[in-house]
């Protein structure tokens, strides 16, 4: 799915999603839409300016059935 951009230099282009994470920590553009509408930058919140989780991922973790517990 691509989306639309608005950049600083005056233009529109659709790009994806990837590349919408570059812009925004770059700043090369305005805005973006979403499918709720138009997105500011510096005024709405966006995804990239999270910090970022420290700790310990649990998703590594082996899950590996134990099948003794229901026997």
């Amino acid at each position: 799915m691509l989306i639309r951009v608005f950049y600083t230099k005056g233009y529109y282009d659709l790009v994806n999603p990837e590349f919408l994470d570059y812009l925004i920590e770059t700043k090369k553009i305005k805005y973006f839409y979403r499918s709720s509408g138009k997105v500011s930058l510096g005024v709405d919140k966006v995804r990239s300016q999270r910090t970022p989780y420290i700790g310990f991922e649990r998703r590594t973790w082996s899950k590996k059935p134990s099948y003794r517990r229901y026997l």
